[in-house]
């Protein structure tokens, strides 16, 4: 089985953040979104995944580096993709098109969840949905009587369904999603001016394909600031128990630490008190502050703060009074 994951939009919404870094790179306790979004598929997946597809922007050897070895910690093949111009989630797919044959997962990097299915990869495709109250607000699958998809429906103003799909699709034929994807961009078909994966969808409906659900027991935002720290403090409650949050090498010193937090290698927590549901990056250095639900990233100074719900970047010094932040890499603020 095969994954690919766009990733090439500039995450305009969790800006300054993705000035430096791309949206996902960004840590969700300890570990970046995409990371977590690879495990959370292995771990649901009916057999090993084979290979990883990254499709990228200009994100630098590093972070390329850093997600090849990603699919190898899962014990797959990553390869990098490039795509320079926003055309659409069809288009994004295309750009991977060499590793669209045989059963194909793909995965939109913005997005975490939490499911307690293992998926059946017997079937021709599965859309995985989640239940929401506002279904207005997203694309949506109506069910026929026999459980499988009727039509897709974006953003409904009257009531369809309240199965929102979570963008993850699973296809047992990669090769014919390929072809379907192709003739959009041959036909010149797009929607809103994008070459849209939904318009495929629908094409492979009518060929008489027959698209099924999985429903996921929880869906994490990672689409703005807000939405990514609750996601990390509700992805530390999650793991709490299962995963080694405070690394063995940080310096706790005169530090009361209230888990879940995570504490990554080399950083100094002094005189502070620290969480529930914090994040912080390796080597950054916390001093007779007070920190709650936030995240703050590697490598950056933070002295005399009270600091809650907020997102700090890599390598910012911050000494100044208590607020709502959302800071990017670099910056330095001082009273």
């Amino acid at each position: 089985m095969n994954i690919i994951i766009p990733m090439a939009g500039m995450g305009k919404r969790m800006r300054p953040h993705t000035l430096t870094t791309p949206k996902p790179m960004i840590p969700i306790a300890g570990k970046p979104i995409v990371q977590r979004l690879v495990e959370d598929i292995a771990r649901v997946a009916d057999e090993p995944i084979d290979q990883i597809a990254f499709v990228i922007g200009n994100f630098g050897k590093n972070t390329e580096l850093e997600l090849l070895s990603i699919a190898e910690s899962v014990g797959a093949m990553g390869s990098i993709h490039y795509q320079f111009e926003a055309l659409g989630t069809a288009h994004a797919i295309l750009c991977a098109q060499e590793v669209l044959d045989g059963k194909v997962v793909i995965a939109y990097a913005d997005t975490l969840f939490k499911a307690d299915f293992k998926m059946d990869s017997s079937k021709d495709g599965i859309i995985w949905v989640n239940r929401v109250d506002n279904p207005e607000q997203f694309g949506v699958v109506k069910l026929n009587p026999d459980q499988s998809i009727e039509g897709f429906y974006e953003k409904p103003a009257e009531f369809v369904s309240d199965l929102a799909i979570i963008g993850i699709y699973y296809f047992k034929d990669g090769a014919y999603l390929r072809e379907q994807l192709q003739f959009l961009l041959d036909q010149k078909i797009t929607t809103g001016g994008e070459y849209g994966i939904t318009d495929g969808l629908q094409n492979m409906m009518k060929a008489g394909m027959a698209f099924h659900t999985e429903t996921v027991t929880e869906w994490l935002d990672c689409g703005n600031k807000d939405a990514t720290v609750a996601t990390n403090r509700r992805v530390l409650e999650l793991v709490a128990g299962s995963e080694k949050l405070i690394h063995d090498n940080a310096d706790l010193d005169e530090a009361i630490i209230i888990e879940p937090c995570f504490i990554g290698e080399g950083a100094v927590i002094q005189d502070a008190v620290v969480g529930p549901h914090v994040s912080v990056g390796a080597h950054t250095v916390v001093k007779n502050s007070v920190i709650r639900n936030s995240i703050i990233q590697q490598y950056s100074y933070i002295e005399n703060q009270i600091i809650d719900n907020s997102m700090i970047g890599s390598y910012t010094s911050l000494k100044s009074s208590a607020r709502n932040l959302s800071v990017g890499d670099y910056n330095q603020i001082e009273d």
